[in-house]
């Protein structure tokens, strides 16, 4: 006997209504698309129930998989057994066997078929004095168990679970729509990314790259942060903006501490288009309120101005050592740290302003026509498809 099933529960999910229906059949293609390395192991869902039948692969790697998809809030090993009280009390004694370093347990019996002969509460009593006949040193406590054995006895089988695995929570990837991530480089903005994930958002990408100012290796720095997020979505797609003509014109032409927030809203003209030419209904951005001269209320407000775009910033309360937290289980601190600069750093205003004006900032602007340098940029994007599994060209293994 072996466990031979993985119980997936929802969280959010089930509170959508009518509407569930389509949440549960994304959950399941995302799961079936994170685990196809495993040929045999297949998804399939009964009333109210998600399942990954394992089909003889072994369930560490495909749980490791699982803890990284959206939506699934938690879930256990399972044993499938016929409707039959010793093949249960089989499952029930292996799954406390197999429980680790346990002294007290609790059976808990929900009988769901209600053609099954034997109720619950007689089940739970065969069960835990089955259980207690055949173990060591071990007693029942109902109140405070170090494990909890769970009887679901369904129409079509019974399934025996006992230790609980937390999720990640949140809603599938894909349900929520599409957003564009402008995507640094930093610490921040990968986490924006994979909070917006966990909000049902497929994300794509979106960077400004001013060679020879910002290296190759910025690039590929951006690549790889883009790769550790499609492990808790899909696929990503990453625009390069070639932005190296447009910033120095507005660094040149520009007063100094209006230069950034300008800066700002070109990269936000630029992103409102890609949108526009992928479908993409929102952006996301690593803001966070106060953090720098650029991400003052005033700052942002005048920034918003050039787009009626919804613009998602899911760190704007926290603190910067909540995000490196965040950063850091993600896995995606090491690389963000890497000493590469992005455009957003290698040219910065001594004095920027933290209050720009609205009417200030067009009327400096109204000075030169950026339009030709702003269509050249976006003429010139090259976007790259970033899957799980792309081969990078580098990973910078020497400075990790």
């Amino acid at each position: 006997m072996q466990y031979d099933h993985i119980l997936i529960r929802y969280g959010e999910m089930a509170l959508k209504g009518k509407n569930i229906k389509q949440f549960i059949l994304r959950l399941q293609e995302n799961i079936q698309q994170k685990i196809k390395e495993f040929p045999d192991a297949k998804v399939k869902r009964t009333q109210g129930r998600m399942f990954v039948l394992l089909n003889g692969h072994d369930p560490q790697p495909i749980l490791e998989k699982l803890k990284k998809i959206f939506g699934i809030q938690s879930m256990s090993l399972a044993i499938k057994v016929e409707n039959e009280v010793e093949a249960i009390k089989d499952a029930a004694l292996y799954a406390l066997n197999n429980g680790g370093n346990i002294h007290k347990f609790k059976v808990s019996v929900k009988r769901i078929n209600k053609d099954f002969p034997v109720h619950s509460q007689e089940m739970n009593q065969i069960l835990g004095g089955h259980l207690l006949i055949n173990t060591k040193d071990i007693t029942v406590d109902v109140h405070h168990p170090d494990l909890e054995i769970k009887v679901e006895i369904r129409l079509e089988a019974t399934y025996i679970t006992s230790s609980v695995i937390p999720g990640l929570g949140g809603l599938p990837v894909g349900t929520s729509g599409k957003t564009l991530l402008l995507l640094s480089g930093g610490i921040d903005s990968p986490v924006a990314g994979y909070l917006a994930m966990k909000r049902g958002v497929q994300i794509e990408a979106i960077h400004f790259h001013s060679p020879p100012f910002t290296s190759a290796r910025a690039k590929q720095k951006v690549l790889d942060l883009a790769q550790q997020l499609t492990k808790y979505g899909k696929s990503i797609k990453v625009h390069i903006v070639p932005f190296t003509k447009l910033q120095q014109e507005i660094f040149r032409e520009m007063p100094d501490g209006y230069a950034m927030t300008i800066m700002r809203r070109m990269m936000m003209r630029i992103s409102e288009k890609v949108c526009k030419n992928e479908s993409i209904l929102s952006m996301t951005t690593g803001e966070n309120l106060g953090q720098v001269a650029s991400q003052t209320m005033d700052s942002m407000n005048t920034i918003n101005e050039v787009t009626n775009y919804p613009i998602i910033r899911p760190l704007v309360t926290m603190d910067k050592s909540e995000i490196i937290e965040i950063s850091k289980a993600i896995e995606t601190y090491e690389t963000s740290i890497l000493p590469y600069e992005d455009c957003c750093t290698i040219f910065v205003p001594k004095s920027p302003k933290t209050k720009p004006k609205r009417d200030r900032t067009n009327a400096f602007e109204a000075k030169k026509d950026f339009s030709a340098l702003i269509e050249e940029a976006v003429n010139g994007i090259e976007t790259i498809k970033i899957t799980e599994r792309t081969e990078m060209e580098s990973k910078f293994d020497d400075l990790l």
